[in-house]
Order: structure tokens, then sequence, then C-alpha cells
């Protein structure tokens, strides 16, 4: 998306020059009722990582870090990361980082990616009357829509990642905007669609608009008309590739003990079939991270999106806690 300003907002507390971790929020939110706009994704998060590093303050715990605490606030998540992109540049990068974003308090140590894409799906115009004279756009739109199911299929049936097979349809493609059509007794001789195309873990961005090329390419080279008069494909809005980190790194180990000894449970490390701010912190800022937040991604976008004020405090816990135990120095 096109933007003149990248507001960010950073915190540090400790000492420079010895380890550092990063707690990272996104502050934008997508459209949807005011009411509890953002609540879950993730103005929740952001307040898990404001009130553990107060307590930590409070405690008097800040005083015995050894090492820095950074927390950065960044926009345009939503819209592909510029804002977290921006940050890895201008250094907001560490030993070990947390995105607060909703997990119901699980460790995410994986996630896929995704690409937004636009098909520009030709046909022929012909009067209403003369239906056989014509190409409906509409029906060669149907024609790589059933191309784009058996794709799906066989892309989520090809996995065999324990993380991603949990989850059954990691990788999954919808179009979510059609239009089309200027008169209602014209053949339609053009239609748009929109949609999202799931990247699989392991794979860039561009893998996946590879993936996705082909399957297009190949439902065109199929069909009559298609054939010489293929679809266009665009990608537009936010490229988000996968990424991933050991289950045993020590960043989820240590983050699991944390939660452990503060809410007397093991969290499960899991994966996820979203993109998220993680895959820019993993792949260009080289710093092991990963997602743990109060929440439930199913309730995030949603008009009546909420978070669970205990697992806000949880969360906090944890954090100070996980923080306190990485950076506190020796006595």
């Amino acid at each position: 998306m096109p933007r003149t300003t990248l507001p960010i907002v950073v915190g540090r507390l400790g000492r420079p020059g010895g380890r550092r971790l990063v707690l990272v929020g996104h502050v934008d939110v997508v459209p949807g009722r005011l009411y509890g706009r953002g609540a879950c994704d993730m103005k929740g998060g952001v307040a898990s990582i404001v009130a553990a590093l107060r307590a930590l303050v409070a405690s008097g715990a800040a005083g015995r870090i050894d090492g820095e605490v950074v927390a950065a606030f960044v926009p345009s998540e939503e819209d592909g990361g510029q804002g977290m992109l921006a940050a890895i540049r201008a250094g907001v990068v560490g030993d070990a980082a947390v995105i607060t974003e909703p997990t119901s308090l699980d460790v995410v140590v994986a996630h896929a990616g995704a690409i937004t894409f636009r098909l520009v799906v030709p046909g022929r115009a012909a009067h209403a009357s003369m239906r056989s004279e014509g190409v409906s756009a509409l029906d060669n739109l149907y024609t790589l829509l059933r191309a784009l199911e058996a794709d799906e299929r066989a892309r989520n049936e090809s996995e065999t990642d324990p993380l991603m097979t949990a989850l059954g349809l990691p990788y999954p493609t919808i179009v979510g905007k059609v239009e089309g059509g200027e008169w209602a007794s014209t053949v339609l001789d053009r239609v748009v669609a929109e949609g999202r195309y799931g990247v699989r873990l392991g794979q860039k961005w561009r893998d996946g608009e590879a993936d996705l090329r082909r399957c297009i390419d190949a439902a065109c080279a199929a069909d009559p008309f298609l054939r010489d008069h293929p679809a266009a494909v665009e990608i537009t809005g936010g490229r988000f590739s996968s990424a991933r980190v050991p289950a045993d790194h020590p960043l989820p180990v240590s983050l699991t003990a944390a939660t452990e000894a503060v809410l007397g449970r093991r969290p499960a490390s899991v994966g996820k079939p979203y993109g998220a701010d993680m895959r820019l912190l993993v792949n260009e800022g080289r710093t092991p991270t990963v997602i743990f937040g109060p929440g439930d991604v199913a309730v995030a976008h949603a008009a009546d999106e909420f978070v669970p004020l205990d697992e806000v405090a949880d969360c906090a816990r944890v954090l100070a806690r996980w923080v306190e135990s990485e950076l506190s120095a020796p006595q």
C-alpha cells in the first residue's frame, strides 16, 4: 500500500551492548465495527508488552537486567509489513523476539504465508438473445476456480510437516471479490476477481506466486477459448513469505518454560496458516522469533472482536518472567 509516513514507536529498557530481546506489536487494524476493533489483533498484545515492562520497572527487576529489551510498535502489518521492515532497517533486531499476536498463549514456531492476487478473465460479448455467439467471462472464471480448487487440494494433501497437517487446511485459496458486467442482457466479456493464495511452509512469496501462475497457465492452456485469450494474473497487496524456528530452539524452549512456571500449564508449540511480521524478523532481520499473545485469532478481524483481559494479564506476567530469566545479571 502507498504510504507517506511509517510512524514507529520504540522503547528501550536496560543497557545496550549485551544480549537484546525484542517485543513487537503492530498497531494498525483492519476495517470493522468501531466497538472492539483491533482488541484481539492486536491491541491486547500491545498492552501485554507495556504491562510487562511496567512490571519489570515496578518490581525493581529492570535494574538487574544485563542487556536490553526493545519494545517496538509498528504500523502497516496488515497490508504487507512495511512498518516492521522499516523498523528492522532502523536497527530493531536482536538475539530473540516475541510478537504478541493472538495465539491463545500457545507458542507459534512456524507460519505459512500468503499473497493476494487479481485475475482479469476475458470473454466475448454478445446480446443476451444471441448468447451462444458470445463467451461468458463468468463461465471462464468458473473454469479457473475449479482449477484453483484442485490446486488447493493437491498442495494441502502433499504437506507432511505435522505442524501444518494439524491445521487441516494450512494453505487455503479463496476468491473474496468479483466484479464484472455492464448490462443485464449482455454476455460478460470481462470479469475481475481478487483473492488470497496460501504460501507453503518453507516457501518465499515468489515461490507461491510461481505455483499460482502455473495453475492458471495450465487451466488456460486446457480451455479452447482461454488458450488463445489467457487470463491475466497480477500480484497485489501484501506478499507474505513463510517462516519458522525449530521447536527445540532456545527461544521457544525458554518461553515455554516461563509460561509453565507462571501459568502452571505447558503451552503447545504450533504452526499457523496466516502470514505475520515474524517472517520479516526471521528472514530479513536474522532474529529468531516466535508469536505468543493473548486472544483467539478466530475472532480477529470480526465485528465482535474481543480479547480476554485475563489473557492480557497472563501474557504480561509471562513476558516479564521470560525477560527477567533471560537477561538478569548473575548475582
